[in-house]
């Protein structure tokens, strides 16, 4: 069975922390995880995250059933992110000083030896093999579809001035393109779940070698503290799964 190991911070730059995180299990077999990274004014962000992780958790939990196949998975997936969209989106049209709030959302789950994940924005999940760390999910950025224009470099976008700005997030709009991805798992293969603000100051390398190096129950304490000695630029948040 697959464990759990999740951190949170604020970083050494922002006052509050608008990231948001929970992770559980269902039954012996299954688990599930859903990461979100707020934005949108003074309290927005923290709002719309908060918001969607309760909604996506609730969902998940009360309609997966473990005789689920993968069809089905990914329709609770779809319902929980869906349901989030329309109720943060409703709460910013009612509320002058909510407008424009969104949230990038990882949701995840994994049932036997595959991880069924959604997500929009540019919090990412990656499967992190014994030589290799994968990302699974797309970012949904400016700088992204730079890089596929071939207009920049993947090293270029760490710095660029519009690494922040996303294109596709919950909330924002009155309805949502969820992108989905199925990937199934070996025995050692691990799962990093994460917010921009790990990604941003740590490089895949650090990554990699932390997640292969540290005690499981130590490696998500020891990346956030990585992000904050490159400068904690943003909220960080990490969930890792691992046997």
């Amino acid at each position: 069975m697959y464990r759990i190991i999740s951190e949170t911070d604020a970083g050494l730059i922002r006052d509050n922390n608008q990231d948001c995180l929970q992770a559980g299990t269902i039954g012996e077999h299954t688990l599930w995880a859903v990461v979100c990274d707020g934005m949108g004014g003074a309290s927005g962000g923290k709002i719309a995250s908060e918001t969607a992780v309760q909604i996506i958790s609730k969902n998940i939990v009360s309609h997966y059933k473990e005789e689920m196949g993968l069809n089905s998975i990914r329709s609770v997936l779809f319902t929980a992110v869906s349901a989030a969209n329309a109720m943060i989106y409703d709460m910013a049209q009612n509320d002058e000083d909510l407008k424009g709030m969104g949230t990038t959302v990882v949701a995840m789950i994994i049932s036997g030896d595959t991880a069924c994940i959604a997500h929009a924005g540019d919090s990412r999940a990656y499967k992190v093999g014994r030589e290799t760390l994968e990302q699974i999910t797309k970012d949904h950025s400016i700088v992204q579809f730079l890089v596929e224009q071939g207009e920049i470099t993947q090293e270029e976008a760490r710095s660029h001035p519009n690494k922040n700005f996303i294109t596709r997030a919950v909330g924002v709009q009155s309805d949502i393109e969820i992108d989905y991805n199925e990937i199934t798992l070996a025995d050692d293969d691990k799962i990093l779940i994460c917010t921009d603000g790990l990604t941003n100051c740590v490089t895949d390398e650090e990554i990699h070698a932390t997640l292969m190096s540290e005690d499981a129950q130590l490696s998500a304490r020891r990346l956030v503290e990585k992000a904050n000695q490159h400068g904690g630029q943003d909220n960080i948040s990490v969930v890792v799964i691992t046997q």
